[in-house]
């Protein structure tokens, strides 16, 4: 059977952005998140024809696509705004092609681009995934599908092999699951600033709403079962809180560790590990409940020659995975040839990477025989659509635990429209339900999320929603787009 791959004509786009406010508090790495602009992007595309519509967005937080410390975040938000306005200029200028054609010609253009001007592929990668979920949406849309058929049907016109030439023939169906996951089970984030215990909010840290705050109460409150926990990379804080973490989780507990680029090396990260195995209490929640460790070494640290060393030195060493350092299409292969065992999805990283991505593993997994992880992480995604189109690309992907953050660093969907709220409470009841105080929350039970509806909607909310009321911005304009992208405090 013939697969079709529709041809996508870029007419126009949209940029919108709402300001937002954290709840209390993000602490990652080297950086603390109180505010941030959360970017909307409306497409309106001719697709065989028909003119569709499609939308993507993205919260722009500080050092993750960047992580200088000698930058403020003033600084870092103009080179964001920077890569996405590029891309979205080189979609528009781009002929009516397949999804894939348009996206290698773009993904190219802004490489070399991105180059010229000192960008880092992580953060030029940035403007390239978001033309590809908005597109994506409107693809979508204008096949009456979801995601995952889409996918699977190859209806992007996917030529791996393209990308990476051992993939040269490969099929979504022959890596992706038959059907989409239709739950998926939340792998809570627990900060390096986080309160553990009801005892431990204070007046820096306490939140103006009634949502579980403290580690204790959202365990009670959601039913956790699986946790995200950070390290800082140093031992008078680590040690500590990692022993109250072995206290408070117990047994049973599943969990990640985030070394968010904080050690020298996986040289560096096992002299701590080997310190934090001195506690008895430690030891035993590490062996029973650690599932893999997340980019313990800086991202410009990570394909160093020493990394394979230091791995088949330390034979039982955890499985280790890349994260920020996954920036380039060759960056995860590089990876597995050093001894990494696995790799992260984002979305703001590429949803035709994160694909090569599931087909490297399915290659690396029947030819070698070993385990390869690909874990689900999260970059403060809220919902209606930088948190739906990531919950079905793990859906998709068949990955059944994923990271969730943003719902407990921001309050629900309370910062968005009337309109946005009514339609969430009505098209995926499944996934948030009314709060006492009065608006849309993400329903956790069980520590897990029923995707029903997710999967029913083509890529994110089941609707179109109106956003006339966020202010449009242009990325080519940082000072205007700061001006009313960020909270008035809050001003950059």
């Amino acid at each position: 059977m013939t697969v079709v791959s529709p041809k996508i004509d870029l007419r126009e786009i949209e940029f919108r952005v709402l300001p937002m406010r954290t709840r209390f508090p993000f602490k990652y790495g080297i950086a603390s998140l109180t505010a941030l602009p959360h970017l909307v992007l409306k497409v309106e595309t001719e697709i065989d024809g028909i003119l569709t519509r499609g939308i993507a967005s993205e919260g722009l937080p500080p050092k993750w696509f960047t992580k200088n410390p000698d930058t403020t975040f003033g600084e870092d938000l103009p080179a964001m705004l920077g890569v996405i306005g590029h891309a979205a200029e080189l979609t528009l200028a781009r002929p009516p092609a397949t999804f894939f054609n348009l996206w290698r010609e773009l993904h190219e253009e802004q490489a070399s681009w991105a180059t010229a001007e000192g960008h880092p592929s992580l953060l030029a990668n940035l403007g390239v995934s978001l033309m590809e979920r908005a597109l994506l949406d409107a693809l979508c849309r204008r096949l009456g599908s979801g995601l995952h058929t889409v996918l699977r049907g190859n209806h992007l016109g996917l030529r791996l092999g393209e990308m990476r030439p051992e993939l040269s023939g490969a099929e979504p169906s022959a890596f992706l699951p038959e059907r989409p996951l239709s739950s998926v089970r939340a792998r809570h984030t627990i900060g390096l600033g986080d309160p553990l215990t009801p005892a431990e909010v204070n007046d820096d840290n306490r939140a103006a709403d009634s949502l579980p705050l403290d580690l204790e109460t959202c365990i009670r409150t959601y039913g956790l079962t699986h946790f995200k926990i950070k390290v800082c990379g140093n031992l008078d804080l680590d040690l500590p809180r990692l022993e109250a973490l072995a206290e408070l989780l117990g047994p049973g507990a599943l969990f990640t560790l985030d070394g968010n680029e904080q050690y020298a090396g996986i040289g560096a990260f096992r002299e701590h590990w080997e310190v934090w195995r001195e506690k008895a209490k430690i030891r035993a929640l590490l062996d029973s409940g650690l599932l893999l460790v997340e980019q313990p070494a800086h991202r410009d640290e990570s394909f160093s020659p020493s990394v394979s060393m230091d791995l088949a030195d330390w034979p039982d060493h955890p499985a280790f995975i890349i994260d920020e350092a996954d920036a380039g299409i060759d960056d995860f292969p590089r990876a597995l040839a050093l001894g990494y065992d696995g790799v992260s999805h984002k979305n703001c990283k590429g949803i035709v990477k994160g694909l090569a991505n599931a087909a490297t593993i399915a290659l690396e997994e029947e030819k070698r025989g070993r385990i390869v992880h690909l874990s689900g992480e999260d970059l403060a995604n809220v919902g209606p659509f930088a948190l739906f189109q990531d919950l079905a690309m793990m859906a998709a992907l068949g990955i059944g635990h994923v990271e969730r953050n943003g719902h407990h660093y921001f309050k629900g969907l309370s910062a968005w429209p009337k309109p946005v709220k009514a339609s969430m409470l009505e098209d995926h009841g499944d996934l948030y339900g009314l709060h006492p105080e009065g608006y849309p929350t993400l329903l956790l039970q069980d520590g897990v999320l029923d995707l029903s509806s997710l999967n029913a909607a083509p890529f994110g909310p089941v609707r179109l929603l109106d956003l006339s009321s966020l202010k449009t911005v242009d990325p080519r304009d940082p000072a205007g787009f700061i001006r009313v992208g960020m909270p008035e405090d809050q001003g950059l």
